[in-house]
């Protein structure tokens, strides 16, 4: 692919069934694809990923329906295995072989579905702070919630937060509930990530999200084998007061692969880019860097 100077530009490109999908490119250096979570959460929440763009040419994929991509003609392709198939679009349009993979939250989902059917395709494998869904055998247990939720009993959000939390357990998933539970995203709840937190809604397609895991029936046995078997190195990062997933859920994942590392990053949370971007960008890059 060609090389890409600092700045922003956007591309579009189309789909399997001709749905134009939109990939934001930021950043210098060698490229990496940036799948986003949410789920279907526009990309522009990952930002530069902390100044990950100094070192590497950021593509950030729209879901389609979700912020520069286009609504499709059949609300099914929403769902996550079927998103598999606009990721290798994407590859393809991008002319990358083998592609360095960087996925964030329900965007590891993803990932997950599409290193397991094309093993070949990846490079470099980066799961930030993944959810589990395709794997839910790895899930946190109730006493590994705990450990996490008490080590933020002082902050003085927690009493309504955690009644939010409690909520969201009974089902409850209105937009009120789920934005008082955000400080637990947060390794720092300031003006900064309140901002972040608030702009969640405006960047999120209800119908995408509803539909991303929507009747999803997944054979776990045959995708744990095939990522088990995938040769590419794979890094895990975690935030150590993270609740989905708690550093202990995410060492399960980063088992699971022959080539995979976790890196645990103090004071983090969802968003570890956020709360200490040196941080966040040092263990990436020398992951990225590594020969």
């Amino acid at each position: 692919m060609a090389s890409h100077g600092v700045g922003l530009t956007v591309a579009r490109f189309p789909a399997h069934d001709g749905t134009q999908l939109a990939i934001t490119t930021v950043g210098d250096g060698a490229p990496l694809l940036c799948l986003p979570g949410g789920p279907a959460r526009a990309a522009e929440y990952l930002g530069d990923l902390g100044g990950l763009s100094t070192t590497r040419t950021l593509l950030l994929l729209d879901q389609r329906g979700v912020g520069r991509s286009a609504v499709p003609s059949d609300p099914s392709t929403y769902r996550v295995d079927r998103l598999v198939e606009d990721v290798e679009a994407a590859r393809r349009h991008l002319d990358l072989d083998p592609v360095d993979l960087l996925a964030h939250s329900a965007g590891a989902s993803l990932a997950l579905l599409y290193a397991a059917r094309f093993p070949e395709r990846i490079g470099r494998l980066v799961l930030v702070t993944p959810s589990l869904n395709v794997v839910s055998s790895l899930q946190g247990t109730p006493e590994e919630l705990e450990a996490v939720l008490a080590r933020r009993a002082d902050e003085p959000w927690y009493a309504d937060a955690h009644a939010a939390l409690m909520q969201r357990f009974q089902g409850d998933a209105g937009p009120d509930v789920m934005r008082r539970m955000a400080p637990f995203s947060y390794g720092r709840w300031d003006d900064a990530a309140a901002d972040h937190a608030d702009r969640d809604a405006e960047q999120r397609s209800a119908e995408g999200a509803a539909g991303y895991y929507a009747d999803l029936t997944v054979d776990e046995e045959q995708v744990r084998g095939a990522l088990a078997a995938l040769d590419a190195p794979v890094h895990v990062t975690a935030g150590d007061v993270d609740l989905h997933p708690s550093p202990p859920v995410a060492a399960r994942l980063a088992a699971l692969f022959r080539h995979g590392e976790l890196s645990v990053q103090p004071g983090a949370a969802h968003y570890p880019w956020l709360d200490d971007p040196a941080a966040f960008c040092s263990a990436v890059e020398g992951f990225l860097a590594r020969s």
